[in-house]
C-alpha cells in the first residue's frame, strides 16, 4: 500500500516541448521587432535634438535654419530619413517653431513591414 504522501509526490509539474517551441516563437519575434525597431527610435531621437537645436541657435530666418540643420546632420551620421527641405518652420509668439514628420518602413520578414509614422517639434 502506498501512503497517500507518497502518491501526490510523482505527479509532474513543467512545461511542456510545444510550450517551449511556444514560448521561445514568442520571445524571438519580440526580440526581432526590438532590434528592427530601436534604431528607427534612436534617429527619431537624434533629429528631436537636432531640431531643438536649431530653433534655438540656427539663426532667424528660413535659410540659415536649414543650413543650421545640414550641418547638424553631417555631424550625427544617423539622420537619414529626413532633410532640411523636410522641416516646417514656423514662427509662434516670437519663437521659432520647427516642425518634421516622416514614415519609416520596416521590414520583418519578406511580405511583412511595419509602418511607423514618426513626427515632432522643437520645444
Amino acid at each position: 500500500m502506498m501512503s497517500k504522501r507518497h502518491r501526490v509526490g510523482r505527479q509532474q509539474h513543467g512545461i511542456t516541448l510545444l510550450g517551449l517551441l511556444f514560448w521561445a516563437i514568442i520571445v524571438g519575434f519580440i526580440a526581432l521587432l526590438g532590434m528592427r525597431v530601436l534604431p528607427t527610435l534612436n534617429e527619431f531621437f537624434t533629429i528631436q535634438k537636432a531640431v531643438n537645436k536649431v530653433a534655438l541657435e540656427g539663426g532667424s530666418t528660413v535659410p540659415e535654419i536649414r543650413a543650421a540643420f545640414e550641418k547638424q546632420k553631417d555631424i550625427e551620421y544617423s539622420i537619414q530619413s529626413i532633410t532640411s527641405k523636410d522641416l516646417d518652420i514656423t514662427k509662434e509668439n516670437d519663437r521659432i517653431v520647427v516642425r518634421f514628420a516622416y514614415n519609416k518602413e520596416i521590414e520583418l520578414m519578406a511580405p511583412v513591414f511595419v509602418l511607423i509614422k514618426y513626427e515632432g517639434r522643437s520645444r
